[in-house]
């Protein structure tokens, strides 16, 4: 199930620190990391809308599907292995 979560993308248009994101949205910037990162196998939708209201943006700018043949999400199988 390839999605990619694009939240380094919105982190660095709103020129956030994960520090700062992290304390924003009240989790720990360990588990910003894990969904930075695309490590998360499951999000909250109270996390999801605190992202959002943070980031002021919509949950598809966040989370996006690709097929599996699509390079993103190749590249990110390889990463698990």
């Amino acid at each position: 199930m390839p999605i990619i979560i694009n939240l380094d993308v919105q982190l660095a248009k709103k020129k956030m620190s994960v520090t700062d994101f992290a304390a924003a949205i009240e989790i720990t910037p360990a588990n910003v990391s894990v969904l930075k990162n695309g490590r998360a196998k499951a999000v909250r939708f109270t996390t999801l809308d605190a992202i959002c209201r943070v980031l002021d943006c919509q949950p598809g700018d966040i989370l996006e599907w690709v097929p599996d043949d699509h390079p993103a999400a190749i590249a990110a199988a390889e990463g698990e292995a």
